[in-house]
């Protein structure tokens, strides 16, 4: 209602709750990380440009990212058009054109006039030079000046990728199955889309997807907690309720998995694909 209603300018949400936003002042929707699952995507984007207006998306895209686009721009059937990420210099560059543009906006004020008075009396009363009032007028109305003074762009330092095994905690996952398989035509991104999006996970919470024939056996934290797990269980794939319950005891990433008897290994499914090679 307050971003209806024009209280608020700025809405962070999840997907789940902005697909329940229907307002028209809505101009511009910010997609921080890509969606694996494009449908997700097109649900997040049609926040904006409803009923024949006009609006933009914008995509936050790391370079491990691009591989996923393709994917986005098939649903949509509209090509991304990249854009160049302003440096710390445009923006401060922009927001002090914006404040010069509020001061030339201010002089055609009603209230000028009587502020200018204002001014008059306390440089004559005080001797203090007419641009040091009016930073303190400044500083009055903006408190800090932070937003002028951003710091130059550097390059983040490098971080060496440990070693397969070395470093780092290890992750322990826990298997768990949901009631979506083959039959269901339900594929390992809209699988991640969906678990993601409605558990609030990240990419790097999945592990093994192994898609059986009638369920699929997913790898996710050991320690997921119990509201996650409900709202995972409550979770639907193509109209169907995944019904998620934990299946396997948990081991660590980067163990092997469990093997059968005489050491051969573990019947598996048809493929196992991890997240991390999955295009939906």
């Amino acid at each position: 209602a307050q971003l209806r209603d024009g209280a608020l300018d700025l809405l962070v949400a999840t997907d789940v709750a902005a697909r329940g936003l229907d307002v028209e002042r809505v101009t511009h929707v910010v997609n921080y990380d890509i969606p694996t699952d494009p449908e997700s995507y097109v649900h997040r984007i049609g926040r904006t440009g409803r009923a024949g207006r006009s609006g933009e998306a914008l995509l936050l895209v790391t370079p491990r990212e691009k591989g996923l686009l393709a994917a986005i721009e098939k649903a949509t059937r509209q090509p991304l058009a990249e854009m160049e990420l302003p440096t710390a210099e445009d923006v401060n560059a922009r927001r002090v054109a914006k404040f010069h543009d509020a001061i030339t906006a201010a002089l055609d004020a009603p209230a000028h006039a009587v502020f200018r008075d204002l001014v008059l009396g306390y440089t004559r009363e005080h001797d203090v030079p007419l641009a040091d009032i009016a930073a303190a007028l400044a500083v009055m109305t903006r408190q800090e000046p932070g937003e002028f003074l951003l710091p130059p762009d550097s390059a983040p330092p490098v971080r060496e990728r440990p070693a397969r095994g070395v470093g780092g905690p290890r992750r322990v996952y826990a298997v768990y199955r949901i009631g979506v398989g083959h039959r269901q035509r339900v594929t390992p991104g809209q699988i991640v889309g969906a678990l993601a999006n409605e558990g609030g996970l990240a990419r790097a919470d999945f592990g093994r997807i192994d898609i059986r024939a009638d369920y699929s056996l997913v790898e996710l934290p050991a320690d997921l907690t119990k509201a996650t797990q409900r709202a995972l269980t409550r979770t639907r794939i193509a109209g169907q309720p995944l019904n998620l319950r934990a299946e396997r005891p948990s081991r660590e990433s980067g163990a092997r998995p469990g093997t059968g008897r005489r050491g051969k290994p573990a019947p598996s499914a048809r493929r196992t694909r991890r997240p991390s090679d999955v295009t939906p």
